[in-house]
């Protein structure tokens, strides 16, 4: 019966893939084009699939769940067997425990606080005894249960399982142990099972199995033994003959046996998932095997010989994400002629071409960790993903509030900071060397808004056809020396603003001690500062051996948080910047401000003036304005760089709102902190325009205080 149901579901499923297949030649579309269903109507790729109608039929929207291989059966077969109670509404059963529940010849007895297995009668068929405190299953507890078809024990304390636990039931289908804490199989505890199709022991803590703990189990053909401690696959195919399924993910396999292949020969799924495979032998799958769902991914595979897939001719589903491939042969996958469903994401695919995917005719769901990559795959319909959340198909910024704003931010960027080089120049001040720190700084905030105009003009440049120049984008000299800049804007502002607020602290914190830096030392710092802003901007450009492609992780060139196959090199350099020197000048402008208003606040406390208190007000707004900004320009950078470290994913689209939003905010606000909002700067203002017979007769205005240049 259920032999006849898998092949019945397989059918529906091959034959449903071929009928798509052929209805999409039906209709002539270009490459990279697909029909509109019957209608005359192409759509490209990028419009498949990606949650709008755009076919009056709404044929690109059809059709998009990737049902390859075995999903589309195990749901439903979990579904209607394992999940479904029984229709009958009346209990048939004339004992049970009083804590449970019974509906036709099903006993529930979920979550009841049972501490081992209570009487039923006999003639029971499901019995429920998972998420309980059950510990130990002694000799013939099951035996007068004969009848009994599925029997569910997860998520109890099962550490012991006599051999003969479940001597006496011929007639059991399914049994699930998983979540328990059994460590071993005893010989022989499945001899009675010659029924069972279903044994499920997932996060145990099983070592190590031998061929004697299967025997009898003649009609096993799923086996799920994942989450446990195998460091191996056993090969249980040698006494089940009927097996199907083996899911053994999550274990400590470090290898693949051919002759434990070759045993299985009525193998279709093979899950192997989050283990520690590092090598696939060339002739592992050389001889032809009946395989339609193989999954390999999340393992620590570098390379695959070429004819790795030679004999997986009936292969509907492989996946191979997350492992350390960065290069596959050009006809990797030319033996997979069957195949609907290929995932590759969270891989770097070096060497990538068109040309790799060419023979897979029947290939309809394809699945990158880029998704420039998606150009290079023009026949399959379902490209995932769609945009990496900075850029998508069609633009190198996805969001039109993004498109917007990069040129809005720009604007206000370059005009504030050009606004004040220019009225610094033209009045003239006593502090001569603070004003050309505050130059140096506004020319540094002004880099930023030329690396956003660069962004945007690119942008611009691209829109509607982004991801047929992405990739060529990202590797560009263009994009290195645009990253490279939004760096040395980056750096040199921060040292630069760490250093004014040093000068600061020194002046107010310590008055008496007649420190005031001179041209010769104020240009020098400030030479020294720009020296090592550029040297820290362009190291990652002249070693791409170490670095790799520093700059060109995304379409905004910027190098904000680290993936899972960058070099150490390279993660370790970006983690001292942003972790190290700007965390460390984060704490010290924190710290200084402090110190300053600290040393305000006493030295007023002494003075009998009134005025001190409201002076001591406006001075507090300022330092909090200050360090206020700071923070919200770099907390979130040192949690976004913290969390990339940690391996935790981070949306694209949340890069590109710190990039375009929260990046620029120093840099923006630096000339209305550090300039027009300061008294000495208004007053000199004012002045000027007056002389220029701007403005009208004013009052003489009082002498910038202490703190007139903070």
């Amino acid at each position: 019966m259920t032999s006849f149901l898998i092949s019945f579901l397989l059918l529906i499923t091959t034959a449903g893939c071929n009928v798509i297949h052929t209805e999409d030649q039906t209709t002539f579309c270009p490459a990279g084009y697909f029909p509109c269903g019957n209608l005359s109507v192409c759509l490209p790729q990028p419009l498949q699939c990606n949650g709008i109608k755009e076919c009056e039929n709404g044929a690109d929207e059809g059709d998009c769940d990737d049902l390859s291989g075995w999903p589309l059966i195990m749901d439903w077969y979990v579904t209607q067997i394992i999940l479904q109670d029984d229709e009958l509404e009346n209990c048939s059963l004339r004992m049970y425990p009083g804590r449970c529940l019974c509906q036709g010849w099903t006993v529930n007895c979920e979550d009841a606080g049972l501490l081992t297995v209570p009487w039923f009668s006999s003639n029971v068929l499901v019995l429920k005894l998972n998420y309980n405190n059950i510990t130990t299953l002694t000799d013939e507890m099951f035996i007068r249960y004969r009848e009994l078809d599925v029997l569910m024990l997860q998520f109890n304390s099962i550490s012991s399982i006599s051999s003969k636990a479940f001597t006496g039931l011929f007639n059991l289908t399914k049994l699930l142990l998983s979540h328990n804490q059994i460590t071993v199989l005893e010989p022989g505890m499945f001899q009675d099972l010659h029924q069972l199709e279903w044994l499920i022991l997932d996060n145990n803590m099983i070592r190590s199995v031998t061929l004697k703990s299967f025997v009898g189990l003649k009609s096993l053909f799923f086996l799920y033994m994942t989450n446990n401690s195998l460091d191996h696959i056993p090969k249980v195919c040698a006494v089940l003959p009927n097996l199907s399924w083996l899911d053994l993910e999550g274990n400590h396999i470090a290898s693949i046996d051919k002759t434990t292949l070759q045993i299985c020969r009525s193998m279709t799924v093979l899950i192997l998932r989050n283990n520690e495979i590092r090598h696939v032998n060339e002739d592992l799958f050389s001889e032809p095997t009946w395989i339609i769902d193989l999954d390999l991914s999340s393992n620590l595979i570098k390379e695959l010989p070429p004819s790795t897939f030679r004999g997986l001719k009936y292969l509907q589903q492989m996946n191979l994400s997350n492992n350390p491939i960065n290069y596959f042969h050009v006809d990797q996958f030319d033996d997979l002629i069957s195949l609907r469903s290929l995932a590759l994401d969270g891989i770097n695919i070096l060497n990538i071409e068109t040309r790799m995917f060419m023979k897979l005719e029947k290939l309809s769901y394809i699945y990158f960790k880029k998704f420039e990559y998606c150009k290079y795959s023009p026949h399959v319909r379902s490209c995932k993903p769609n945009t990496d959340g900075i850029s998508s198909f069609e633009n190198l910024l996805a969001s039109t509030i993004l498109r917007i704003f990069v040129w809005f931010v720009a604007f206000v960027i370059c005009f504030g900071n050009l606004f004040v080089i220019c009225m610094r120049s033209f009045i003239k001040t006593e502090n001569r060397m603070h004003t050309l720190s505050i130059k140096s700084l506004c020319c540094a905030d002004c880099l930023m808004g030329v690396y956003l105009f660069l962004i945007g003009a690119f942008d611009v440049k691209y829109r509607g056809e982004y991801n047929r120049h992405a990739q060529q984008w990202m590797e560009s000299t263009k994009c290195q020396l645009i990253g490279a800049l939004a760096l040395l804007s980056t750096e040199v502002s921060v040292m630069l603003l760490t250093y004014m607020t040093l000068e600061k602290y020194m002046c107010i914190v310590f008055p008496f001690n007649h420190y005031r830096p001179g041209k010769r030392q104020t240009l020098s710092t400030l030479i020294f500062i720009w020296v090592t802003g550029f040297i820290m901007a362009v190291i990652p450009l002249w070693n791409t051996s170490l670095f790799g492609n520093y700059y060109g992780k995304n379409g905004v060139c910027f190098p904000l948080y680290s993936d899972q196959f960058e070099s150490l090199g390279a993660r370790g350099y970006s983690t001292g910047i942003f972790l190290g020197l700007n965390l460390l000048a984060f704490i010290i402008i924190v710290f200084s401000y402090t110190s300053m208003f600290y040393s305000i606040h006493k030295t007023g406390a002494q003075s009998a003036e009134r005025s001190l208190f409201s002076r001591e007000v406006a001075i507090a707004k300022r330092f909090f304005f200050i360090v206020f900004t700071d923070f919200l320009c770099w907390i979130p950078i040192f949690l976004l760089k913290l969390l990339s470290l940690l391996r935790v994913e981070i949306p694209g689209n949340v890069t590109s709102w710190v990039v375009i939003f929260i990046l620029p905010i120093n840099s923006a606000l630096n000339p209305i902190l550090y300039t027009i909002t300061t008294a000495s700067f208004q007053e000199k203002l004012k002045q000027c325009l007056q002389s220029q017979d701007f403005l009208g007769p004013t009052k003489s205005l009082t002498s910038s205080t202490q703190t007139s240049n903070v």
